[in-house]
Protein backbone atom coordinates (compact mmCIF):
# COMPACT_ATOMS: atom_id res chain seq x y z
CA UNK A 1 0.00 0.00 0.00
CA UNK A 2 0.78 3.71 -0.82
CA UNK A 3 0.05 5.85 2.29
CA UNK A 4 0.15 9.66 1.42
CA UNK A 5 -0.28 12.75 3.86
CA UNK A 6 1.19 15.31 1.43
CA UNK A 7 -1.84 16.30 0.11
CA UNK A 8 -5.00 15.17 0.91
CA UNK A 9 -5.00 12.04 2.81
CA UNK A 10 -5.33 8.58 0.46
CA UNK A 11 -4.41 5.27 0.78
CA UNK A 12 -3.93 3.92 -2.83
CA UNK A 13 -3.60 -0.02 -3.44
CA UNK A 14 -2.91 -2.15 -6.42
CA UNK A 15 -6.08 -1.94 -7.07
CA UNK A 16 -6.69 1.44 -6.86
CA UNK A 17 -7.50 4.19 -4.36
CA UNK A 18 -9.25 2.62 -0.48
CA UNK A 19 -12.65 4.40 0.41
CA UNK A 20 -11.57 5.88 3.81
CA UNK A 21 -14.79 7.30 4.65
CA UNK A 22 -15.33 10.26 6.62
CA UNK A 23 -13.95 13.11 8.14
CA UNK A 24 -13.56 11.49 11.85
CA UNK A 25 -11.85 8.11 9.93
CA UNK A 26 -9.47 9.95 8.07
CA UNK A 27 -8.25 11.88 11.21
CA UNK A 28 -7.57 8.56 13.18
CA UNK A 29 -5.38 7.24 10.14
CA UNK A 30 -3.64 10.71 10.00
CA UNK A 31 -2.79 10.73 13.73
CA UNK A 32 -1.72 6.91 13.17
CA UNK A 33 0.76 7.81 9.93
CA UNK A 34 1.58 10.78 11.55
CA UNK A 35 3.37 8.60 14.46
CA UNK A 36 3.91 5.28 12.02
CA UNK A 37 5.22 2.49 13.76
CA UNK A 38 4.30 4.30 17.07
CA UNK A 39 1.64 4.05 19.63
CA UNK A 40 -0.89 6.45 19.87
CA UNK A 41 -3.03 6.49 22.79
CA UNK A 42 -6.64 6.46 23.11
CA UNK A 43 -6.59 9.42 25.58
CA UNK A 44 -5.00 11.26 22.57
CA UNK A 45 -7.20 10.21 19.77
CA UNK A 46 -9.93 11.53 21.94
CA UNK A 47 -8.04 14.88 22.95
CA UNK A 48 -7.29 15.56 19.11
CA UNK A 49 -10.39 14.01 17.59
CA UNK A 50 -13.09 16.33 19.52
CA UNK A 51 -10.87 19.40 19.86
CA UNK A 52 -10.01 18.86 23.75
CA UNK A 53 -13.92 18.29 24.62
CA UNK A 54 -14.80 14.45 24.19
CA UNK A 55 -17.81 13.34 24.65
CA UNK A 56 -18.48 10.33 27.37
CA UNK A 57 -18.57 7.86 24.48
CA UNK A 58 -14.99 9.00 22.74
CA UNK A 59 -12.74 5.55 24.02
CA UNK A 60 -15.93 3.69 22.09
CA UNK A 61 -16.02 6.04 18.75
CA UNK A 62 -12.62 5.76 18.70
CA UNK A 63 -12.42 1.89 18.52
CA UNK A 64 -15.87 2.07 16.10
CA UNK A 65 -12.93 4.25 14.01
CA UNK A 66 -9.91 1.68 14.04
CA UNK A 67 -12.17 -1.15 13.82
CA UNK A 68 -13.42 0.19 10.27
CA UNK A 69 -9.84 1.55 9.61
CA UNK A 70 -8.98 -2.35 9.69
CA UNK A 71 -11.74 -3.29 7.26
CA UNK A 72 -10.37 -0.88 4.39
CA UNK A 73 -6.89 -1.44 5.72
CA UNK A 74 -6.73 -5.27 6.29
CA UNK A 75 -7.09 -6.34 10.24
CA UNK A 76 -3.08 -7.11 10.72
CA UNK A 77 -2.40 -3.09 9.55
CA UNK A 78 -3.34 -1.48 12.82
CA UNK A 79 -2.39 -3.07 15.84
CA UNK A 80 -3.33 -2.78 19.21
CA UNK A 81 -1.32 -1.65 21.86
CA UNK A 82 -0.97 -0.30 25.22
CA UNK A 83 -2.04 2.54 25.86
CA UNK A 84 -3.50 2.69 22.29
CA UNK A 85 -3.02 1.69 18.63
CA UNK A 86 -0.54 1.88 15.54
CA UNK A 87 -0.19 1.36 12.32
CA UNK A 88 2.62 -1.18 10.90
CA UNK A 89 4.04 0.84 7.77
CA UNK A 90 7.13 -0.50 5.76
CA UNK A 91 9.42 1.77 4.40
CA UNK A 92 8.35 3.36 1.53
CA UNK A 93 4.89 3.17 1.90
CA UNK A 94 4.43 6.37 3.61
CA UNK A 95 5.04 9.51 1.24
CA UNK A 96 6.27 11.46 4.34
CA UNK A 97 9.07 8.87 4.61
CA UNK A 98 10.42 9.24 1.18
CA UNK A 99 10.08 12.77 1.32
CA UNK A 100 12.36 13.03 4.23
CA UNK A 101 14.61 10.64 3.18
CA UNK A 102 15.45 12.41 -0.10
CA UNK A 103 15.34 15.92 1.29
CA UNK A 104 17.88 14.21 3.98
CA UNK A 105 20.00 12.70 1.20
CA UNK A 106 19.57 16.17 -0.82
CA UNK A 107 20.87 17.96 2.33
CA UNK A 108 24.07 16.14 2.67
CA UNK A 109 24.93 15.98 -0.64
CA UNK A 110 24.80 19.89 -0.70
CA UNK A 111 27.00 20.01 2.38
CA UNK A 112 29.53 17.60 0.78
CA UNK A 113 29.66 20.32 -1.88
CA UNK A 114 27.80 17.61 -4.97
CA UNK A 115 25.95 20.52 -5.95
CA UNK A 116 24.05 18.65 -9.29
CA UNK A 117 23.19 15.51 -7.15
CA UNK A 118 21.57 17.46 -4.22
CA UNK A 119 19.98 19.24 -6.46
CA UNK A 120 18.56 16.19 -8.20
CA UNK A 121 17.56 14.89 -4.72
CA UNK A 122 15.53 17.49 -3.75
CA UNK A 123 13.70 18.09 -6.84
CA UNK A 124 12.53 14.39 -6.55
CA UNK A 125 11.82 14.76 -3.02
CA UNK A 126 9.71 18.03 -3.51
CA UNK A 127 7.77 16.40 -6.24
CA UNK A 128 6.15 13.65 -3.66
CA UNK A 129 3.78 16.52 -2.72
CA UNK A 130 0.74 16.60 -4.04
CA UNK A 131 -0.50 19.78 -2.65
CA UNK A 132 -1.06 21.43 0.88
CA UNK A 133 -0.18 18.47 3.60
CA UNK A 134 -3.49 16.85 5.26
CA UNK A 135 -5.46 19.11 2.73
CA UNK A 136 -8.73 17.73 3.36
CA UNK A 137 -8.09 17.84 6.81
CA UNK A 138 -7.20 21.25 7.55
CA UNK A 139 -9.76 22.52 10.07
CA UNK A 140 -8.87 20.14 12.45
CA UNK A 141 -7.82 21.19 15.56
CA UNK A 142 -4.69 18.46 16.01
CA UNK A 143 -4.04 19.31 12.27
CA UNK A 144 -2.73 22.78 12.61
CA UNK A 145 0.72 21.88 14.35
CA UNK A 146 1.27 18.65 12.03
CA UNK A 147 0.59 21.20 9.13
CA UNK A 148 2.78 23.97 10.37
CA UNK A 149 5.34 21.41 11.08
CA UNK A 150 4.92 19.62 7.77
CA UNK A 151 5.38 22.94 5.92
CA UNK A 152 8.43 23.81 7.68
CA UNK A 153 10.21 20.97 6.69
CA UNK A 154 8.91 21.28 3.34
CA UNK A 155 10.63 25.10 2.98
CA UNK A 156 13.62 23.96 4.14
CA UNK A 157 14.00 21.28 1.74
CA UNK A 158 13.07 24.20 -1.30
CA UNK A 159 15.72 26.02 0.57
CA UNK A 160 18.23 23.80 0.06
CA UNK A 161 17.14 22.96 -3.68
CA UNK A 162 17.45 26.29 -4.27
CA UNK A 163 21.22 26.54 -2.79
CA UNK A 164 21.84 24.19 -4.71
CA UNK A 165 20.42 25.51 -8.27
CA UNK A 166 22.26 28.64 -6.69
CA UNK A 167 25.72 26.32 -6.32
CA UNK A 168 25.47 25.72 -9.71
CA UNK A 169 25.35 28.60 -11.49
CA UNK A 170 21.20 28.69 -12.16
CA UNK A 171 21.02 32.44 -10.92
CA UNK A 172 18.56 34.26 -13.90
CA UNK A 173 16.55 30.96 -13.49
CA UNK A 174 16.05 31.21 -9.78
CA UNK A 175 15.19 35.20 -9.81
CA UNK A 176 10.91 34.22 -10.59
CA UNK A 177 10.38 31.77 -8.26
CA UNK A 178 11.93 33.20 -5.62
CA UNK A 179 10.67 36.63 -5.87
CA UNK A 180 6.90 34.37 -5.53
CA UNK A 181 8.46 32.59 -1.97
CA UNK A 182 9.51 36.22 -1.01
CA UNK A 183 6.02 37.55 -1.21
CA UNK A 184 4.43 34.30 0.07
CA UNK A 185 7.29 34.24 3.40
CA UNK A 186 7.85 38.21 3.59
CA UNK A 187 9.48 37.11 6.95
CA UNK A 188 12.16 34.79 6.25
CA UNK A 189 15.33 36.46 5.75
CA UNK A 190 17.42 33.30 3.72
CA UNK A 191 14.93 33.46 1.24
CA UNK A 192 15.13 37.38 0.78
CA UNK A 193 18.87 37.11 1.18
CA UNK A 194 18.55 34.41 -1.91
CA UNK A 195 16.72 36.59 -3.82
CA UNK A 196 19.33 39.52 -3.38
CA UNK A 197 22.19 36.71 -4.42
CA UNK A 198 20.32 35.16 -7.64
CA UNK A 199 20.15 38.93 -8.52
CA UNK A 200 23.13 40.55 -7.95
CA UNK A 201 24.88 37.36 -9.99
CA UNK A 202 22.22 37.95 -12.42
CA UNK A 203 23.97 41.43 -13.59
CA UNK A 204 21.07 43.29 -11.45
CA UNK A 205 22.78 45.38 -8.61
CA UNK A 206 20.48 47.75 -8.62
CA UNK A 207 17.41 45.15 -8.52
CA UNK A 208 18.94 43.37 -5.45
CA UNK A 209 19.52 46.27 -3.44
CA UNK A 210 16.03 46.97 -3.81
CA UNK A 211 15.15 43.55 -2.83
CA UNK A 212 17.32 44.58 0.15
CA UNK A 213 15.22 47.32 1.05
CA UNK A 214 11.95 45.65 0.98
CA UNK A 215 13.03 42.81 3.31
CA UNK A 216 14.06 45.71 5.60
CA UNK A 217 10.59 47.49 5.28
CA UNK A 218 8.51 44.19 6.03
CA UNK A 219 10.80 43.25 9.07
CA UNK A 220 10.45 46.21 10.45
CA UNK A 221 6.96 47.18 9.64
CA UNK A 222 6.09 43.03 11.20
CA UNK A 223 8.28 43.12 13.72
CA UNK A 224 9.50 46.62 14.94
CA UNK A 225 13.36 44.84 14.00
CA UNK A 226 16.01 45.75 11.57
CA UNK A 227 17.42 42.82 9.54
CA UNK A 228 20.06 40.56 11.24
CA UNK A 229 23.90 40.96 10.83
CA UNK A 230 23.79 38.71 8.08
CA UNK A 231 21.63 40.21 5.72
CA UNK A 232 22.78 43.60 6.03
CA UNK A 233 26.42 42.15 5.56
CA UNK A 234 25.16 40.73 2.05
CA UNK A 235 23.69 44.61 1.26
CA UNK A 236 27.49 45.93 1.85
CA UNK A 237 28.60 43.43 -0.03
CA UNK A 238 26.53 43.83 -2.63
CA UNK A 239 27.08 47.75 -2.35
CA UNK A 240 30.68 47.82 -2.91
CA UNK A 241 30.53 44.58 -5.39
CA UNK A 242 32.97 42.17 -3.12
CA UNK A 243 34.39 39.50 -5.01
CA UNK A 244 33.02 37.43 -2.12
CA UNK A 245 29.22 37.04 -3.67
CA UNK A 246 30.37 38.13 -7.14
CA UNK A 247 28.83 35.49 -9.60
CA UNK A 248 30.12 31.84 -10.06
CA UNK A 249 31.21 30.77 -13.09
CA UNK A 250 28.03 30.76 -15.25
CA UNK A 251 26.84 27.17 -15.78
CA UNK A 252 26.57 26.43 -19.37
CA UNK A 253 23.00 26.53 -21.25
CA UNK A 254 22.23 22.91 -21.92
CA UNK A 255 20.52 23.46 -24.83
CA UNK A 256 18.90 20.20 -27.04
CA UNK A 257 17.80 21.09 -30.49
CA UNK A 258 15.17 19.42 -32.09
CA UNK A 259 14.64 19.83 -35.63
CA UNK A 260 12.04 17.77 -36.81
CA UNK A 261 11.06 16.90 -40.64
CA UNK A 262 7.28 16.41 -40.17
CA UNK A 263 4.45 15.83 -37.71
CA UNK A 264 5.47 12.23 -37.08
CA UNK A 265 9.02 13.10 -36.66
CA UNK A 266 8.20 15.72 -34.47
CA UNK A 267 6.80 13.81 -31.79
CA UNK A 268 9.02 10.95 -31.76
CA UNK A 269 12.39 13.10 -31.61
CA UNK A 270 10.25 15.05 -28.35
CA UNK A 271 9.57 11.58 -26.50
CA UNK A 272 13.92 11.64 -26.44
CA UNK A 273 13.94 15.42 -25.72
CA UNK A 274 11.65 15.91 -23.09
CA UNK A 275 13.07 13.25 -20.63
CA UNK A 276 16.55 14.12 -21.36
CA UNK A 277 16.14 17.72 -20.85
CA UNK A 278 14.74 16.84 -17.46
CA UNK A 279 17.20 15.09 -16.05
CA UNK A 280 19.96 16.98 -17.09
CA UNK A 281 18.42 20.77 -17.15
CA UNK A 282 18.86 21.42 -20.53
CA UNK A 283 16.69 23.51 -21.93
CA UNK A 284 15.18 22.51 -25.43
CA UNK A 285 14.81 24.56 -28.82
CA UNK A 286 12.38 23.38 -31.56
CA UNK A 287 12.69 24.41 -34.71
CA UNK A 288 10.94 23.92 -38.04
CA UNK A 289 12.53 25.04 -41.41
CA UNK A 290 10.08 25.15 -44.17
CA UNK A 291 10.82 25.68 -47.75
CA UNK A 292 7.12 27.32 -48.69
CA UNK A 293 6.11 30.72 -46.77
CA UNK A 294 3.00 29.68 -47.17
CA UNK A 295 3.77 26.97 -44.54
CA UNK A 296 5.25 29.69 -41.88
CA UNK A 297 2.16 30.61 -40.22
CA UNK A 298 0.75 26.87 -39.89
CA UNK A 299 3.94 25.63 -38.56
CA UNK A 300 4.83 28.57 -36.04
CA UNK A 301 1.00 27.98 -34.24
CA UNK A 302 1.79 24.36 -34.38
CA UNK A 303 5.04 24.60 -31.88
CA UNK A 304 3.19 27.15 -29.95
CA UNK A 305 0.91 24.49 -28.95
CA UNK A 306 4.09 21.94 -28.56
CA UNK A 307 5.97 24.34 -26.02
CA UNK A 308 2.76 24.63 -24.22
CA UNK A 309 1.94 21.20 -23.53
CA UNK A 310 6.05 20.50 -22.42
CA UNK A 311 7.28 20.30 -18.56
CA UNK A 312 10.62 21.54 -19.41
CA UNK A 313 12.00 24.91 -20.43
CA UNK A 314 11.18 25.31 -24.51
CA UNK A 315 11.57 27.86 -27.14
CA UNK A 316 10.48 27.12 -30.76
CA UNK A 317 11.22 28.74 -33.82
CA UNK A 318 9.56 28.41 -36.87
CA UNK A 319 11.15 30.22 -40.50
CA UNK A 320 11.97 29.54 -44.16
CA UNK A 321 15.02 28.68 -45.74
CA UNK A 322 16.88 27.52 -48.90
CA UNK A 323 19.88 26.00 -46.96
CA UNK A 324 19.00 24.27 -43.83
CA UNK A 325 22.09 22.53 -42.70
CA UNK A 326 23.79 26.75 -43.01
CA UNK A 327 20.86 27.99 -40.99
CA UNK A 328 21.12 25.00 -38.09
CA UNK A 329 24.64 25.18 -37.76
CA UNK A 330 23.35 29.29 -37.16
CA UNK A 331 21.43 27.94 -34.52
CA UNK A 332 23.46 26.04 -33.21
CA UNK A 333 26.05 28.38 -32.76
CA UNK A 334 24.30 31.20 -31.50
CA UNK A 335 22.39 29.37 -29.05
CA UNK A 336 25.05 27.21 -27.50
CA UNK A 337 23.45 24.00 -28.72
CA UNK A 338 25.49 20.84 -26.91
CA UNK A 339 22.61 18.39 -29.00
CA UNK A 340 20.60 18.25 -31.91
CA UNK A 341 18.01 15.46 -32.76
CA UNK A 342 17.10 15.42 -35.99
CA UNK A 343 15.41 12.37 -38.30
CA UNK A 344 17.79 13.32 -41.36
CA UNK A 345 21.71 13.02 -41.71
CA UNK A 346 22.93 16.59 -41.54
CA UNK A 347 25.23 18.77 -39.73
CA UNK A 348 28.33 16.72 -40.48
CA UNK A 349 30.40 19.32 -39.15
CA UNK A 350 28.36 20.53 -36.28
CA UNK A 351 29.67 21.91 -32.78
CA UNK A 352 27.65 20.08 -30.87
CA UNK A 353 27.09 16.72 -30.66
CA UNK A 354 24.07 14.89 -33.67
CA UNK A 355 21.30 12.49 -32.74
CA UNK A 356 19.47 11.18 -35.96
CA UNK A 357 16.55 8.77 -35.20
CA UNK A 358 15.52 6.01 -37.12
CA UNK A 359 11.79 4.26 -35.93
CA UNK A 360 9.47 5.74 -33.35
CA UNK A 361 11.24 5.06 -29.72
CA UNK A 362 8.30 4.03 -26.50
CA UNK A 363 10.93 4.42 -24.01
CA UNK A 364 7.91 2.91 -21.84
CA UNK A 365 8.45 -0.91 -23.71
CA UNK A 366 11.53 -2.63 -24.12
CA UNK A 367 13.90 -3.66 -22.13
CA UNK A 368 16.73 -1.37 -21.49
CA UNK A 369 18.90 1.51 -23.63
CA UNK A 370 21.72 -0.87 -25.57
CA UNK A 371 24.91 0.75 -26.60
CA UNK A 372 26.88 -1.23 -29.40
CA UNK A 373 30.39 -0.05 -28.21
CA UNK A 374 34.18 -0.56 -29.39
CA UNK A 375 35.67 2.42 -27.06
CA UNK A 376 35.51 4.77 -30.74
CA UNK A 377 35.17 8.86 -30.60
CA UNK A 378 31.39 8.15 -31.61
CA UNK A 379 30.77 5.18 -29.31
CA UNK A 380 31.82 7.45 -26.27
CA UNK A 381 29.65 10.03 -27.59
CA UNK A 382 26.80 7.68 -27.79
CA UNK A 383 27.63 6.41 -24.68
CA UNK A 384 27.00 9.71 -23.36
CA UNK A 385 23.49 10.03 -24.78
CA UNK A 386 22.74 6.30 -24.07
CA UNK A 387 23.53 6.78 -20.56
CA UNK A 388 21.31 10.38 -19.59
CA UNK A 389 18.90 8.78 -21.45
CA UNK A 390 18.54 5.15 -19.54
CA UNK A 391 18.98 7.24 -15.87
CA UNK A 392 16.13 9.99 -17.69
CA UNK A 393 13.32 7.09 -18.34
CA UNK A 394 14.99 4.98 -15.05
CA UNK A 395 15.93 2.29 -17.63
CA UNK A 396 18.80 -0.41 -17.53
CA UNK A 397 21.61 0.14 -19.75
CA UNK A 398 23.32 -2.50 -21.86
CA UNK A 399 26.69 -2.29 -23.50
CA UNK A 400 27.17 -4.47 -26.53
CA UNK A 401 30.68 -5.41 -27.34
CA UNK A 402 31.87 -7.56 -30.19
CA UNK A 403 34.28 -9.92 -29.99
CA UNK A 404 34.74 -14.20 -30.94
CA UNK A 405 37.12 -16.35 -28.86
CA UNK A 406 40.05 -14.99 -26.80
CA UNK A 407 38.92 -11.36 -28.01
CA UNK A 408 36.05 -11.71 -25.42
CA UNK A 409 38.68 -11.22 -22.81
CA UNK A 410 39.64 -7.81 -23.80
CA UNK A 411 35.94 -7.13 -25.04
CA UNK A 412 34.91 -7.05 -21.49
CA UNK A 413 37.67 -4.77 -20.58
CA UNK A 414 36.53 -2.31 -22.48
CA UNK A 415 33.20 -2.45 -21.39
CA UNK A 416 33.92 -2.79 -17.85
CA UNK A 417 35.80 0.26 -18.20
CA UNK A 418 32.70 2.61 -20.42
CA UNK A 419 30.87 0.87 -17.71
CA UNK A 420 32.31 2.43 -14.39
CA UNK A 421 33.21 6.32 -16.57
CA UNK A 422 29.56 5.98 -17.07
CA UNK A 423 28.97 5.59 -13.25
CA UNK A 424 31.30 8.12 -12.10
CA UNK A 425 29.44 10.80 -14.20
CA UNK A 426 26.18 9.82 -14.80
CA UNK A 427 25.29 7.60 -11.66
CA UNK A 428 24.26 4.38 -13.83
CA UNK A 429 25.97 1.30 -14.01
CA UNK A 430 26.18 -0.56 -17.99
CA UNK A 431 25.46 -4.52 -18.37
CA UNK A 432 27.85 -6.06 -20.66
CA UNK A 433 26.63 -7.97 -23.56
CA UNK A 434 29.09 -9.55 -25.36
CA UNK A 435 28.13 -10.96 -29.16
CA UNK A 436 29.53 -12.50 -32.50
CA UNK A 437 30.94 -9.66 -34.71
CA UNK A 438 28.29 -9.64 -37.28
CA UNK A 439 25.45 -7.77 -38.06
CA UNK A 440 22.99 -10.72 -37.70
CA UNK A 441 24.57 -11.23 -34.20
CA UNK A 442 24.35 -7.45 -33.23
CA UNK A 443 20.29 -7.66 -34.49
CA UNK A 444 19.68 -10.47 -32.41
CA UNK A 445 21.22 -8.66 -29.01
CA UNK A 446 19.06 -5.58 -29.53
CA UNK A 447 15.67 -7.31 -30.66
CA UNK A 448 14.20 -6.30 -27.25
CA UNK A 449 15.54 -2.69 -27.05
CA UNK A 450 13.54 0.48 -25.72
CA UNK A 451 16.01 2.43 -27.97
CA UNK A 452 19.95 1.19 -29.04
CA UNK A 453 21.84 4.69 -29.58
CA UNK A 454 25.15 3.88 -31.43
CA UNK A 455 28.34 5.64 -32.56
CA UNK A 456 27.83 7.15 -36.56
CA UNK A 457 30.21 4.60 -37.88
CA UNK A 458 27.99 1.91 -36.59
CA UNK A 459 25.58 2.38 -39.17
CA UNK A 460 25.89 -0.57 -41.05
CA UNK A 461 26.19 -2.81 -38.10
CA UNK A 462 23.01 -1.60 -37.11
CA UNK A 463 21.32 -1.73 -40.26
CA UNK A 464 19.51 -4.82 -39.35
CA UNK A 465 17.82 -4.00 -36.06
CA UNK A 466 14.37 -3.78 -35.73
CA UNK A 467 14.20 -1.74 -32.71
CA UNK A 468 14.03 2.19 -32.94
CA UNK A 469 18.20 3.71 -33.12
CA UNK A 470 19.82 6.86 -32.85
CA UNK A 471 22.69 7.20 -34.46
CA UNK A 472 24.85 9.65 -33.03
CA UNK A 473 27.96 12.02 -34.18
CA UNK A 474 30.04 13.43 -31.94
CA UNK A 475 30.32 17.44 -32.07
CA UNK A 476 33.68 19.64 -32.72
CA UNK A 477 34.01 21.12 -29.63
CA UNK A 478 33.65 19.93 -25.97
CA UNK A 479 30.02 19.97 -24.96
CA UNK A 480 27.49 20.29 -21.93
CA UNK A 481 26.63 16.78 -22.33
CA UNK A 482 30.23 15.94 -20.13
CA UNK A 483 29.02 16.43 -16.82
CA UNK A 484 30.98 19.91 -14.79
CA UNK A 485 32.56 18.27 -12.60
CA UNK A 486 34.57 16.75 -14.99
CA UNK A 487 35.05 18.94 -17.91
CA UNK A 488 36.38 16.43 -20.18
CA UNK A 489 34.40 13.89 -22.07
CA UNK A 490 35.17 10.37 -21.49
CA UNK A 491 37.23 10.01 -25.19
CA UNK A 492 39.98 12.20 -23.37
CA UNK A 493 39.19 11.04 -19.75
CA UNK A 494 39.89 7.43 -21.34
CA UNK A 495 42.00 8.23 -24.41
CA UNK A 496 44.11 5.09 -24.10
CA UNK A 497 41.42 2.92 -25.01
Amino acid sequence: MEFRILGPVEVAAEDGPLQLGGPHRRATLALLLLSANRVVSVERFADELYAGAPPVTAVTQVQRQVSELRKSLGADRIETRAPGYAIAVSPGELDLDTFERLASEGAAALAAGAAERAAELLRRALAVWRGPPLADLADGRFAVAAIHRLDEIRLAALEHRIDADLALGRHAQLVGELQGLVAEHPLREGLHAKLMLALYRSGRQAEALAAYRTARSQLVDGFGIEPTATLRDLERAILTQDPAVAALPREELRSVLVVPSDERSLSALLRLAEPFARRRWHEVIVARLVADPGELAAAAARLDGVRASLDVPARTAAFTTDDAAADLLRLVGTYDVDLVLVDAPVLADSPADVGVLSGTPDLARGDGVYVPFAGADHDWAALELGAWLAASADLPLRLVGTAAGAGRRDASRLLADASLAVQQVVGVAGSPVLVEPTDVGIAVAVATASLVVAGVQRAARVARVEAPVLLVRRGVRPGALAPRESRTRFSWSLAGQ
